[in-house]
Order: structure tokens, then C-alpha cells, then sequence
């Protein structure tokens, strides 16, 4: 029988995906908790309708992603304060928290720490780059400079 998920099944599809299955399955795993419907051409018109408004939705998003991308880019570089002692190593280490920080201030946006990656662990004095990666296909490059108080 034919149906609809409207959730993620393991080893089935994902939701919004019209997928094979046998009719016990269906009746005694699947309907009772709301995972599925059956494919009927009402059915299957809410589905195009769905998706229609999801990638509408998702393309809004996108944009908006874009837009935060070049701001993130025309700040250009991140400067930030912190104890350090002999040779311009740092009492501690420059963490993503405070990055994101810095970067919501200058933007007057909510940055979340976990978009921004370092490649290494910012624990001397100096230029370092970052990656704020918004969305899979949208990040910034911006440059972390860390000075001594």
C-alpha cells in the first residue's frame, strides 16, 4: 500500500516522502502514531502543497542567511582583549562564546557560538581566521585579532 510519512521512519524515508508498505505495518506500527497516512489524491495535493510552502519558506531563509553573511564579511575582523603574559600567551584561551559576543555587539544580531569555528585553539596574542557558517552552503571568513589588555 502506498503512503505518506510525516515523520522521519528509520530504514522507511523521511517525511513527506510517498514510500511502499505492507498493510499490517501500516495499521499497527505506523497510523497509531501518527507516522504515516495513505496515499489518496487528497493526500498526495496536501503533500505538493506542503512542500511548496516549506521550500517557499527555506528560500526566505536562505536569504536571510546571505544578507547575515555579507554583514559578518564587512566587519571584516573581530578584536578582542585578554590577559596574556611573557611570549603573548594568553592566562586561558579565546573561546567561540566570546567571539559570538563581540560579533552580536557590532551587528546587533544573536550569533550562536556553535556557528563559528576556529581552526585551532586561540591561545597566543595575534591574527587568527574563524568561519561562521550560518547554513550549509552559506558561511563568512572573518579574522579574530587578540590584543593585550
Amino acid at each position: 500500500m502506498k503512503i505518506i510519512l510525516q515523520q522521519n521512519v528509520a530504514k522507511l524515508g523521511k517525511a513527506g516522502d510517498v514510500v511502499e508498505s505492507s498493510d499490517g505495518y501500516f495499521r499497527n506500527f505506523l497510523q497509531p502514531r501518527n507516522l504515516a497516512v495513505v496515499a489518496t489524491d487528497g493526500t498526495l495535493k496536501k503533500r505538493e502543497e506542503d512542500l511548496a510552502a516549506i521550500r517557499k519558506k527555506a528560500d526566505i531563509q536562505h536569504q536571510v542567511f546571505l544578507d547575515l553573511a555579507e554583514k559578518i564579511k564587512e566587519v571584516g575582523t573581530v578584536k578582542l582583549a585578554a590577559k596574556a603574559g611573557e611570549g603573548g600567551k594568553l592566562y586561558g584561551k579565546i573561546t567561540t562564546k566570546e567571539i559570538a559576543q563581540v560579533l552580536s555587539k557590532e551587528l546587533n544580531t544573536e550569533i550562536d557560538k556553535r556557528t563559528i569555528k576556529t581552526a585551532d585553539d586561540i591561545s597566543f596574542l595575534g591574527t587568527f581566521p574563524a568561519t561562521v557558517k550560518l547554513a550549509p552552503e552559506v558561511q563568512a571568513e572573518i579574522m579574530v585579532e587578540v590584543h593585550a589588555e
